[in-house]
């Protein structure tokens, strides 16, 4: 790290401190040469690749921008949308890697949406996975269906004799 007054190609960290959930690292640095301090902010960068094949960073607001299409007219609110997003951020960043498909960030979507609003899931998932007939959406209701009567159903507890 050059020194930002002098110039000078080495630089020794004083103080490190984290951010922001663990995605920013603060830095306060000083030189060896004249001595005087300076900060740093270091981040990690998270990309995605688009089906077109360019590459462009993350961002929460257009996950927020895209969620919040599927939930126009349904009783969710700005702040939901931005755990929606954090939570979709976290899952992405989980996977490890400094790269990851579109696809991966739709996938990533679906399941905290489903547990928001079924119906904004449904719209989501109608055009993101690119449902063409009733059937597709039929199939993608039945299986919530199933789901809930699941979640509904008691655990089956052993007869008494």
């Amino acid at each position: 790290m050059h020194c930002p007054f002098c110039r000078h190609t080495d630089s020794r960290v004083v103080d490190s401190r984290v951010q922001e959930d663990g995605t920013v690292i603060r830095r306060r640095r000083q030189c060896p040469e004249c001595g005087r301090r300076f900060g740093t902010v270091e981040t990690a960068t998270l990309a995605v690749i688009k089906r077109s094949g360019a590459t462009e960073p993350f961002s929460r607001d257009k996950v927020m921008s895209g969620v919040r299409k599927a939930c126009q007219g349904r009783p969710v609110s700005e702040a939901q949308l931005q755990v929606l997003a954090q939570q979709v951020e976290e899952s992405i960043r989980s996977l490890g890697q400094a790269e990851v498909d579109a696809h991966e960030v739709g996938l990533a979507i679906l399941e905290p949406l489903r547990c928001l609003d079924e119906v904004a899931y449904l719209r989501f998932a109608s055009v993101y996975q690119a449902f063409d007939s009733l059937e597709d959406f039929e199939a993608a209701i039945t299986l919530l269906r199933a789901e809930q009567d699941a979640q509904r159903e008691p655990a089956s507890s052993p007869e008494r004799t």
